[in-house]
């Protein structure tokens, strides 16, 4: 089987695939309040990124995680997901999505071949909840996780963003009902994706080492070799199956390992979170129309532009515009 490496040696076997770049929530850190979306035409059809996933799949992907914007709002989605879990030689497919759906998704979702979820869950205080997302309500976000549990999914993971000022004093909380619903739970910090004007990230920024400490007064945490071939340095509890884990883009680079690639909604593939760097699949896709082979050359042909790392920096700078909707989360 072919396979993709980059320059550096790496090799990608997971890609994230943007089904769109909206949502019903204005999460503070991804996106300003008033946005304006893609036109349709310049949104990837259900069929092409069907086309796209396969295209990877047989350049030797092993994961797939499905993104948006918030997937969930994307018409067709449980067609999509079907489509491409049947795909021969995926070995790990899941899906990031801010839960408030699921209650109505979940099942079949998890009959499409969906395996994993990422469900984002910043705040467990309603108003606070409302104020970090804008438009979110807790209840219906807690209602979907029980849902996603309902549904048999083989793990789900609760994704928590932490702003120092602003849910900081959560981190025990949100690390309790983890345990309390046997989930798994990762801190990320906040990544320096367009220009954001509810705060100041210089003055939120709260890393992952501070996070740690957090949860280390009350349980000690143990290293653990797991992984799920994502950025997440994973820890255990003595006590619980609940895994913790840190996704530290700043504090705890881990461009070294780096084997994941982005594919935007508009066919845009990046080969790097924190840059520019990118080549245009959308334009192969309908300048030959459903040929696979010009669409895997484009791929390969891009593995050279994939940097050796990124250059994120603490202070508040924004070194891509690009908001995270648009990026895919």
């Amino acid at each position: 089987m072919e396979q993709l490496i980059d320059d550096f040696g790496r090799r990608v076997s997971y890609v994230r695939i943007s089904v769109t770049d909206r949502c019903d929530f204005r999460c503070v850190y991804c996106m300003s309040e008033e946005m304006t979306f893609l036109p349709r035409a310049q949104v990837l059809t259900l069929e092409e990124l069907e086309m796209v996933a396969r295209a990877f799949v047989e350049l030797g992907v092993e994961k797939i995680r499905l993104t948006g914007g918030e997937p969930l709002v994307r018409r067709g989605i449980g067609q999509l997901v079907g489509d491409i879990g049947a795909l021969p030689g995926l070995k790990d497919f899941a899906m990031t999505t801010n839960g408030a759906s699921l209650d109505k998704h979940a099942q079949v979702l998890r009959e499409g071949g969906l395996e994993r979820l990422n469900i984002s869950l910043d705040s467990l205080d309603p108003q606070r909840f409302r104020q970090l997302t804008r438009t979110g309500e807790l209840e219906k976000v807690i209602a979907g996780i029980h849902a996603a549990k309902a549904a048999g999914f083989s793990r789900i993971k609760l994704n928590a963003v932490i702003l120092k000022g602003r849910n900081d004093d959560e981190v025990l909380d949100l690390v309790e009902f983890a345990r309390e619903e046997g989930l798994d739970i990762s801190f990320i910090e906040e990544m320096p994706l367009g220009d954001v004007s509810d705060h100041s990230r210089a003055e939120t920024f709260c890393s992952s080492d501070e996070v740690q400490a957090l949860i280390e007064s009350r349980y000690p945490l143990m290293a653990s070799a797991e992984s799920t071939a994502g950025p997440s340095r994973y820890f255990r509890m003595a006590d619980s199956e609940t895994r913790i884990g840190f996704i530290s883009p700043h504090s705890h680079n881990f461009c070294s390992s780096c084997n994941r690639v982005r594919v935007t909604v508009e066919g845009r593939l990046l080969l790097c979170l924190g840059n520019e760097h990118s080549v245009d699949l959308r334009e192969v896709l309908r300048r030959y129309p459903g040929d696979m082979e010009a669409l895997k050359t484009r791929i390969i042909e891009a593995m050279p532009l994939k940097p050796e790392r990124h250059h994120f920096t603490t202070d508040g700078d924004v070194q891509v515009v690009r908001f995270m909707n648009m990026t895919g989360g």
